[in-house]
């Protein structure tokens, strides 16, 4: 593939040869650049933003809070402030000559057909499917050799594509379906059952569901999650205690069985229930935070058979993940904090019963079922490795991969002897592969259309040392021939919290950037789960800045291998990597020259007041644990860090409005410390998404305009002065 874009500062995003005539002029260039780029920020007038005199008192220590106001979201002068905000911030963008030809390279990148892997339901065989750029997915399906059909178009839910399908589940039949819907991006969910034939809507619609799935018993009824609705804003205002229902179709839903939780003995934050596939158990999980669950048990095949216990405690995670008659087999990190699948009767469930099927290895366990067989993926320094299992436990094969990457879950029903998995990496468009049980061939079954060339690239692990000594694995990705001359702009992305992997995976937008020259690199940091629960627990509570730590040493690597320098280097993270790039960029703000953080995690002191952010306590402690613990909280929480005088990184903050997973009022405390404080030159500017939510069920549309905005603002502010086609 030729090369599409090349900008007009010579080492900055620009063809990979060593050669590089010009580049005393491209150099002015971007100095010139820069310095617009200063004055404009310098006549730049921020949105005022009112000094509130709320102060709170943690262990006799006196924390001001002036940006409380900020927290009301259904205020009219919260409302006007962010109003105002956008208005400032998009201005700017307008102004970057080159923001428009991002969102056409952008679209014509996203342009292309994309499906998912095949189920099948009853008669019918269903998949998701995108034309290009449509807002949402559209589930097709077809039955033997009809023609496929339309069966859910979520771009008719709503006008503007931000209604999006959250989930879909059908009857064991497959006669009936219930999908859930997200308005506007929010966690809050409806349910709506239909007949899967004709599509008919059955009955009124389930309202108020919350972080929940949706599990058929049979053909009559299925278990949901909720909260009660909290008082005040359904947006931030928290919600503590998660119940598991039971609808049985055709009763309203007032009349629907509590199940579990409603008690103060079942207290629980997060309550799932699911059935098993032959609908003799019921399982019930509850945990007080993202870490360790209890687990209970019930016999379906038993008339007003009780919830028996499985696990009392909350010291480990544990699932059920199949089960033959009364054996169950569940997957756990009890005692084996890398994980393994036991076995136990169902008479007789306690872990004093447990028996090893598929034992602990030095590798991360993901375990799932299909075909009969259980499929064994472990993380090999956060690469996939996957391995077919009998349930006796005896290894059958392991399944051969394309390369390096990440390979989803194989999974499907026990009668199926063809199952389907994806694989990709940060060069390769996700691929969909056929794999036959009996015979372990796999065979593509859906090749990619994204128009990209993966082999023009290097994507390359390295492995570095943090501030403690400890090994951390890094993949780096850019174009084949880069000169490692320390001036490609570069986006340092990380995570680093609530046991989640960072594994490779394509992005179209990261695709956009590696065609332009760009550098894209991503290290596992502590509390992720890349090395299991030892690896997690490094990186959380009063071992947090452990992460933080991480992630300067990822940047400090990157510098001292000439791959980019501090005024190309931008450091990128949404959620709790918000909270990363929050207390980086505060930490050491000469490092780099760009912050992106999203929707993050921004005031460590009352995160945990807000919707279910208690939850996340486990990571994070809270300032109400100990003295020690608040102590440390606030060394680090962005919000309480910012300081003036200090000259910060060019900082977009990104949010949306109808994030309840973690408000907005975090991002919008931490730009009015930035705005008021800032003693820089660079801007500190803040883009509020509306009809948006923390990032699941996000149109294209908004995908695209956003991704434009945050790479012209990270060009822009690095001296980047026009990019020609």
């Amino acid at each position: 593939m030729k090369k599409i874009i090349s900008l007009a500062v010579a080492g900055i995003l620009t063809a990979c040869s060593g050669d590089n005539p010009g580049r005393e002029d491209a150099a002015a260039s971007a100095a010139d650049a820069q310095s617009l780029a200063a004055e404009q920020t310098l006549s730049m007038v921020y949105p005022e933003t009112r000094e509130g005199n709320v102060v709170d008192s943690y262990f006799g220590t006196q924390i001001a809070d002036p940006y409380r106001w900020l927290e009301d979201d259904r205020s009219d002068e919260t409302a006007a402030w962010v109003k105002a905000q956008n208005k400032v911030t998009f201005d700017y963008l307008n102004a970057i000559p080159y923001r428009d030809q991002l969102k056409e390279r952008l679209e014509a990148r996203w342009n292309y057909e994309k499906v998912g892997k095949p189920f099948t339901e009853g008669a019918y065989t269903y998949y998701y499917r995108n034309d290009g750029l449509q807002n949402q997915y559209v589930v097709w399906r077809k039955k033997g050799d009809s023609e496929p059909e339309v069966f859910l178009d979520p771009n008719q839910f709503s006008e503007d594509g931000t209604t999006s399908l959250a989930s879909l589940a059908f009857s064991k039949n497959g006669a009936i379906a219930a999908y859930s819907i997200s308005e506007g991006g929010s966690d809050w969910r409806k349910i709506i059952v239909i007949d899967a034939e004709t599509k008919k809507v059955l009955e009124e619609p389930l309202l108020d569901v919350k972080f929940s799935g949706i599990s058929w018993q049979g053909n009559e009824g299925f278990y949901y999650s909720s909260y009660d609705k909290p008082e005040g804003s359904e947006l931030s205002a928290k919600t503590d205690q998660h119940k598991l229902y039971y609808h049985k179709l055709g009763q309203p839903q007032s009349e629907d069985q509590l199940v579990f939780g409603g008690t103060p003995e079942e207290k629980r934050r997060y309550v799932q229930g699911y059935v098993t596939e032959d609908d003799r158990f019921l399982v019930v999980a509850g945990a007080m935070s993202t870490s360790g669950n209890d687990l209970f048990i019930r016999d379906l095949s038993k008339e007003n058979a009780p919830l028996v216990p499985v696990v009392t405690d909350f010291d480990s995670d544990t699932d059920v993940i199949d089960n033959q008659g009364s054996k169950l087999y569940l997957v756990t990190n009890r005692d084996a904090p890398n994980k393994k699948v036991v076995t136990v009767d169902a008479a007789a469930p306690a872990a004093e019963n447990w028996v090893d099927l598929i034992p602990e290895t030095e590798n991360v366990l993901t375990a799932s079922t299909g075909g009969g067989y259980f499929f064994a993926e472990y993380m090999v320094d956060a690469l996939s490795k996957v391995y077919q299992y009998d349930h006796s436990g005896k290894r059958v094969r392991e399944i051969e991969l394309p390369g390096p990457g990440s390979a989803s879950s194989i999974g499907g029903k026990r009668e199926e002897e063809l199952l389907y998995y994806s694989f990709t990496n940060y060069k390769t468009p996700s691929t969909i592969f056929s794999f036959d049980v009996d015979s372990g061939e796999s065979a593509v079954y859906n090749e990619s259309g994204a128009d990209f060339d993966g082999d023009r690239y290097e994507s390359k692990q390295v492995f570095y040392k943090s501030k403690d000594g400890t090994r951390v694995p890094m993949m780096i990705t850019y174009k084949k021939g880069t000169e490692l001359n320390g001036k490609n702009p570069t986006i340092l992305y990380g995570y680093g919290g609530f046991n989640i992997s960072l594994t490779p995976s394509f992005s179209i937008p990261n695709a956009v950037w590696l065609e332009l020259g760009g550098i894209y690199a991503v290290p596992n940091l502590r509390g992720g789960g890349e090395y299991g629960k030892r690896w997690h627990d490094a990186g959380t509570k009063l071992q947090k800045q452990n992460v933080f730590d991480d992630f300067i040493a990822a940047a400090d690597y990157l510098i001292d291998n000439k791959y980019t320098s501090s005024d190309y280097l931008a450091v990128r993270g949404g959620s709790n990597g918000g909270l990363l790039v929050g207390a980086v960029m505060t930490q050491r703000p000469d490092l780099f020259k760009v912050a992106l953080p999203a929707v993050g995690v921004m005031d460590m002191l009352r995160y945990h007041t807000f919707t279910a952010g208690a939850g996340w306590a486990y990571d994070y402690g809270t300032a109400e644990d100990s003295e020690e613990m608040f102590e440390y909280l606030k060394r680090y929480s962005p919000v309480h860090n910012v300081k003036a005088g200090v000259a910060y990184p060019a900082t977009l903050v990104t949010t949306a409005d109808h994030d309840d997973r973690v408000v907005p009022a975090h991002s919008f405390k931490f730009a009015a410390e930035l705005q008021a404080k800032q003693a820089g030159s660079a801007p500190t500017l803040i883009r509020i998404e509306t009809k948006a939510g923390h990032g699941a069920g996000t149109p294209v549309s908004k995908s695209i305009e956003q991704y434009a905005d945050i790479f012209s603002f990270t060009l822009y502010n690095m001296g980047v002065e026009s990019l020609t086609l």
